[in-house]
């Protein structure tokens, strides 16, 4: 369940990106690593590529 929540977390962060992307830089920027932080996190809480 964990995993499905935080891979939704990184969907919404990363929509959150693209229009942030013209107000600044920096924080779209931020946003964006975030949202990868949080797929990669739902990803191997799911047990893909976590071995």
């Amino acid at each position: 369940m964990w995993g499905v929540l935080l891979i939704a977390l990184g969907g919404l962060l990363a929509g959150g990106t693209v229009p942030m992307w013209r107000i600044n830089r920096v924080l779209a920027v931020a946003l964006a690593v975030c949202a990868l932080l949080a797929v990669a996190a739902g990803v191997l809480r799911l047990g893909y590529f976590g071995g």
